[in-house]
């Protein structure tokens, strides 16, 4: 087993990396992926992957850039073998949950074979549900050998600070909640998503537990009407998301919408919290806590992590 003195880390995905963070091994990273940026001090680290998108573009180009990379059997990502090579490291942790999302796991796995000076192990995470997500904060801690313990036990604090409120809500203070992941073409939210919806004090409304995020239809969710609706996309920030939205106000029903009417619309930085696996889970659910039942929560995330739109 691997000292923690001698723990040399690559990690290949943002969650990961904020997964080794919270359990205290900052310090032990030696290189990152090209979307790791938190915490702050990881930015200075040795970049090991790349994408072949063009994340500038709007996001319906987006959208036809990935479906061409796949049709074509093209990773959207690629692992820097050479600079992963330099480094040598004892660990390195990556997915298998998502190919949209970073490298796959078969292109890692191939890298690892590829190096000459170290023979890593690799960590894959495939988390669908937030249980899967904490199981996987204790599974990296127990690969590196440190304790998940008091990591995992706040986390569960801080839910439980947010059901034992919204679990005696009646039925009809339960608002019905649209979550976007993706706005041009439409996506609902899947994943953990739902479910922490749910423990929020809301009603999904498309979207699965534990399923991928499925395409929607632009009629279905005028049909549903929602109540709430939250726009969380993959990648984005808040300001980028502020850029996006004019694709869903231009459509000629959009305020017809009693979520629009209502001003229960709220934008929200997806890139750092709601599409990222790992520990700031936990303030994804107060957040969304805090939109839905404002009069219950506060944890002062407004204006930073998500502002409610105007229009």
């Amino acid at each position: 087993m691997t000292q923690e003195n001698d723990l040399r880390i690559v990690s290949l995905l943002p969650s990961a990396t904020e997964i080794v963070a919270v359990l205290g091994l900052t310090e032990k990273l030696v290189g990152v992926s090209h979307e790791c940026d938190y915490p702050p001090e990881v930015k200075n680290l040795p970049i090991c992957t790349e994408a072949r998108l063009n994340s500038a573009k709007p996001s319906v180009e987006i959208d036809a850039d990935v479906a061409d990379l796949i049709a074509q059997a093209l990773s959207i990502y690629q692992i820097k073998t050479e600079t992963i090579e330099q480094l040598k490291p004892t660990h390195i942790i990556t997915q298998d949950q998502c190919d949209v999302c970073a490298v796959s796991f078969g292109d890692v796995e191939k890298a690892v074979d590829e190096l000459t000076q170290s023979n890593p192990k690799v960590i894959s995470l495939q988390p669908n549900l937030l249980t899967e997500v904490w199981a996987d904060i204790k599974r990296v801690g127990r690969s590196l050998n440190v304790e998940s313990q008091p990591v995992l036990k706040q986390l569960q604090a801080r839910i439980d600070a947010c059901t034992n409120k919204t679990k005696v809500l009646s039925e009809v203070s339960l608002p019905s909640v649209v979550a976007l992941e993706w706005i041009d073409p439409l996506m609902a939210s899947g994943n953990w998503i739902p479910e922490m919806i749910k423990l929020a004090g809301g009603k999904t409304e498309f979207g699965l537990v534990g399923e991928h995020s499925p395409y929607l239809e632009w009629e279905n969710l005028v049909k549903a009407d929602p109540e709430v609706i939250i726009i969380m996309p993959c990648g984005f920030d808040l300001q980028r998301t502020r850029q996006e939205i004019q694709a869903l106000t231009e459509k000629a029903e959009w305020s017809n919408l009693q979520a629009v009417k209502n001003k229960q619309v709220y934008l929200t930085d997806g890139n750092a919290y709601f599409n990222r696996p790992g520990p700031r889970l936990g303030d994804s659910l107060e957040i969304l806590a805090e939109i839905l039942h404002p009069d219950l929560f506060s944890f002062g995330y407004e204006g930073t992590a998500w502002e409610r739109l105007q229009k």
